[in-house]
């Protein structure tokens, strides 16, 4: 009699968390077969220079050019992302993310404007609204911008979150999906400590756990999705999360293993901890986060590098005009 044949890391990890590629490549999306998608303009960058995009360029350059309009070219780099995003949701069950440009993070009226513009382009192409996720920076004007799009049942997905009182904060407006970074504040804490850590051990698995069992033990609403993981210890180590998105590369990774996989995180573990619920006004909120040098750190970190990856961006599009 044939010995069954354990299944693969990356299905067991399906089991417990909803898996989300971290990717605009249509080709490894179609691989992995996962639920969800994001993207942002570090990805849309990358897949932008792939000839076999071209089309999806052609389109959005030929729509900016014919609207009035004072930026046509950052019409032009919001049209892509949707281009992108129209093509991702014909691959998958569930939802893309599209980031609203980083630099507009302390902007609440043009990160709303801009939302608003996302949604009303998939919308006239026969998109339901239910499927977009609009990206926002986690500081205190995109929590703000969330609240407001919310209300309008446009969905948010906070971005560049790297601790807990964003986390609140997130909830707080009734987000409706949260994208705290595990991989980014392991590098922080590998660079200021000089060490290596175990996965049980590594700071960016610890505080996701943390908002899981923050958000768990008070019945929030918001979702969980880990992101920018380093390695696959990382995301076995959060298995039980809402969701973690992964880039093809792990998605490979976790395929090939045939290692156990169960499950880390528990909605019932975390009702019995001894947690204190906080409400954070603005003052608390940017002192909070103001206090904790790797969260205010990475957070202006990843918004210059969104931005730059947009800027680059523009510039490949301007070759087009």
């Amino acid at each position: 009699m044939k010995e069954l044949k354990t299944s693969n890391a990356l299905d067991q990890l399906k089991k417990h968390t909803t898996v989300v590629a971290d990717s605009s490549d249509f080709e490894s999306i179609s691989k992995y077969k996962p639920q969800d998608a994001t993207t942002n303009p570090s990805l849309i960058l990358k897949a932008a220079k792939d000839k076999k995009y071209f089309a999806l360029i052609e389109e959005a350059v030929n729509f900016g050019k014919a609207q009035i309009t004072n930026d046509t070219l950052e019409l032009i780099a919001i049209k892509l992302f949707v281009n992108f995003g129209i093509e991702i949701l014909k691959i998958i069950p569930g939802r893309v993310s599209i980031e609203v440009d980083a630099k507009y993070s302390f902007d609440v009226d043009k990160s709303v404007k801009i939302a608003r513009l996302i949604i009303s382009l998939f919308e006239k192409k026969g998109v339901d609204r239910e499927r977009i996720l609009i990206k926002l920076a986690t500081t205190y004007e995109g929590i703000q911008a969330a609240e407001i799009l919310e209300k309008e049942n446009i969905h948010c997905n906070m971005t560049l979150l790297f601790s807990l009182p964003q986390a609140i904060g997130a909830a707080k407006a009734k987000a409706t999906l949260i994208s705290p970074f595990v991989g980014r504040i392991l590098d922080w804490y590998k660079a200021f400590e000089k060490k290596e850590y175990l996965p049980h051990e590594d700071p960016g698995v610890l505080s996701v756990t943390d908002i899981y069992n923050y958000y768990k033990k008070f019945d929030i609403k918001t979702e969980i999705m880990g992101a920018s993981f380093r390695n696959i210890d990382e995301v076995i180590e959060l298995t039980g999360c809402d969701l973690l998105t992964i880039s093809p590369n792990l998605l490979d990774e976790l395929q090939t293993k045939d290692i156990e996989v169960t499950k880390k995180l528990d909605p019932s573990v975390s009702k019995g901890l001894n947690i204190e619920q906080k409400d954070l006004d603005e003052k608390t909120f940017r002192y909070m986060l103001n206090r904790d040098p790797m969260a205010i750190e990475k957070l202006s970190e990843g918004i210059r590098k969104f931005e730059k990856d947009l800027n680059s961006l523009k510039e490949l599009l301007k070759k087009y005009f």
